[in-house]
């Protein structure tokens, strides 16, 4: 029997890393790990004894440099500061309500 993931968190959400504290923007979810070039590139960690579990892609607010991270599920909590994510793509990609969430603008990277 396969067992399928299913993601906690959604596109648009804002998260931060349990153990760093880096805070980002979900733009898109793996529903297990996809090993390729850009995820070995963005990941965030080492990868975990799970990869059986969801990767997320998040656009990451860093002071000196934005980038994209990809982080296992389990190592995500919700960010609850309100704080807007600042990220370039953040802006082109989604709009932020007046709540402070974020929704899809329809636009695509490529």
């Amino acid at each position: 029997m396969i067992k399928t993931a299913h993601a906690k968190f959604g596109i648009g959400q804002v998260m931060r890393d349990r153990s760093s504290g880096l805070r980002g923007m979900v733009f898109d979810v793996d529903a297990e790990y996809a090993k390729t070039e850009l995820t070995d590139a963005t990941l965030w960690v080492e990868l975990p004894q799970r990869e059986d579990q969801p990767f997320y892609y998040l656009f990451a607010d860093h002071e000196q440099l934005p980038f994209i991270a990809y982080v296992p599920e389990q190592n995500l909590l919700p960010d609850l500061s309100g704080e807007p994510v600042n990220h370039p793509l953040v802006e082109t990609m989604f709009e932020r309500d007046e709540a402070g969430i974020y929704r899809w603008r329809g636009t695509k990277l490529n």
